[in-house]
């Protein structure tokens, strides 16, 4: 839709739903929060300009029939007809042939039914805090916001029986108070039930109620990333993992090999999510420090990571 130098391209298509005026919820580190003073047009630390919807149709068509694109993810904002609109897009996409992810916040499970007989493939709730109170600071009732934490994992597990296991996902953002061991807690919880969890690194943006905060240091960042990847993937559990009295994690309940294996692979740092997901520094600057790879890392960027978790390959 626009042209530009990219060093990663996007392997997905992230599309955001429209309205004149901010979301209903308020979510403290969203500058689409309803009491934010950000830019209209952002999302973490992305723009998202505005095109008419048939010509982007017509641009996502050619961009998978060339084989540039093998996914499209809606991202949407809480407003009463969203959810009219949301089935409106994936009727549209899915006709494609293109798989379709919905990000959303439904209140009801009539939603998600909705999202499912419209064609969409996937579904994200997200949960983003580790623990409920978290969750109600930053996006629930104190945050004078939409949500209950309780609510959520209902829907979750309501979303589970309409889309199966492996096809509803959520996300945590890594760095909003949480320990080590309660977010890897509940990475465990999300794996024993079937959904996918996908991690953000917290990114202060200016006039959000979080601007002030500071984004995770790179080293917690990539110990999460690291037990994620082995509890996903089944090579260790929570109850292996050892913790220090910070919550911090010591061991990550696997042998050396193991973990030099996983950490050789360079796959625990890349962006999580649904298949074909890479979201080019959404989180970060190209610059640095670069929390989720959106490509396969090089020998020099894997060295880094391992240096970072204070492992000696």
């Amino acid at each position: 839709m626009l042209r530009g130098k990219l060093d990663a391209e996007p392997t997905t298509a992230y599309l955001m739903t429209y309205k004149d005026g901010r979301c209903l919820a308020n979510c403290g580190f969203c500058p689409q929060a309803r009491q934010s003073r950000s830019r209209i047009d952002m999302l973490s630390r992305v723009s998202w300009p505005t095109f008419d919807f048939a010509v982007l149709l017509k641009k996502v068509e050619e961009a998978f029939l060339k084989g540039k694109l093998m996914r499209v993810c809606i991202q949407a904002l809480n407003y009463p007809e969203v959810f009219n609109h949301l089935e409106a897009l994936v009727n549209s996409l899915s006709r494609l042939g293109i798989p379709v992810s919905v990000s959303c916040q439904p209140l009801s499970i009539n939603s998600v039914i909705g999202l499912k007989s419209a064609g969409a493939e996937r579904i994200g709730i997200p949960l983003d805090a580790a623990t409920e109170e978290i969750f109600n600071r930053v996006k629930g009732k104190a945050a004078d916001g939409l949500y209950e934490m309780r609510r959520q994992w209902e829907l979750l597990g309501e979303a589970l029986q309409i889309f199966g296991r492996g096809f509803v996902s959520t996300h945590f953002i890594v760095g909003l108070g949480e320990t080590e061991k309660e977010m890897v807690h509940v990475i465990q919880k999300c794996a024993d039930i079937g959904i996918t969890s996908a991690l953000f690194a917290f990114t202060p943006v200016t006039g959000t109620s979080l601007e002030k905060n500071n984004p995770p240091l790179i080293q917690h960042y990539r110990r999460v990333q690291l037990a994620r990847y082995l509890i996903v993937n089944g090579f260790s559990r929570v109850e292996l993992m050892d913790f220090n009295e910070c919550g911090q994690i010591t061991g990550f309940g696997v042998d050396f090999a193991t973990l030099r294996h996983a950490v050789l692979s360079g796959e625990p740092f890349r962006t999580s999510g649904c298949p074909n997901c890479n979201r080019p520094y959404y989180n970060e600057k190209p610059g640095g420090p670069i929390y989720n790879y959106p490509r396969p890392l090089s020998q020099e960027e894997i060295i880094k990571a391992a240096e970072e978790l204070g492992l000696t390959l």
